[in-house]
């Protein structure tokens, strides 16, 4: 290789001892091998007696000896995780529309005919069964729960079969 056969000057081997420097610095070569390459770079002559000090050291390599190689590029991945959606832009919520039944005829039937008729009445017929059924079996003393759903639904309404809040 013709480069290498250059005759180098002094300031080249000062940058050459001040990268070996470096380097030792960063822990790369040991006090014995940095004391090594040192003398050995004051001593060189050619771009040729130079580069043995630097082949097994990564950069800063002397910016005389050329161009760094190009960086390698990063293979593709085999699993890339999916792009995250765009985030949604606020939209206020539209208030839910009131039942045509009411909380206040629910809760008196509820509390008035204990045996499921206010739930009846709001179109929770599963739960009207229920209570129904639990009437019955208990004889008239499982009217109590009727009767404090009755409370709740005064106090707190509820909601109708479709899920819209009951009127007030």
């Amino acid at each position: 290789m013709e480069s290498d056969e250059l005759r180098i000057g002094t300031a080249e081997r000062e940058e050459a001892a001040r990268l070996l420097a470096d380097h030792f610095g960063m822990g790369r070569i040991t006090p014995d091998e940095y004391e090594t390459r040192v003398t050995d770079a004051y001593a060189a002559a050619t771009l040729g007696d130079l580069r043995p000090l630097f082949c097994d050291l990564p950069q800063p390599h002397p910016g005389f000896f050329g161009a760094p190689p190009a960086p390698m590029t990063m293979p593709m991945p085999l699993y890339a995780p999916p792009p995250m959606p765009a985030p949604m832009p606020y939209a206020p919520q539209l208030p839910v529309p009131y039942s045509y039944r009411s909380k206040t005829v629910a809760g008196v039937l509820q509390i008035v005919l204990p045996f499921g008729v206010g739930r009846f009445y709001t179109g929770q017929i599963g739960l009207g069964l229920l209570q129904l059924f639990v009437c019955v079996i208990t004889v008239g003393a499982g009217a109590i729960w009727p009767i404090i759903d009755g409370i709740v639904l005064l106090a707190n309404g509820g909601l109708d079969a479709e899920g819209r809040p009951l009127r007030p």
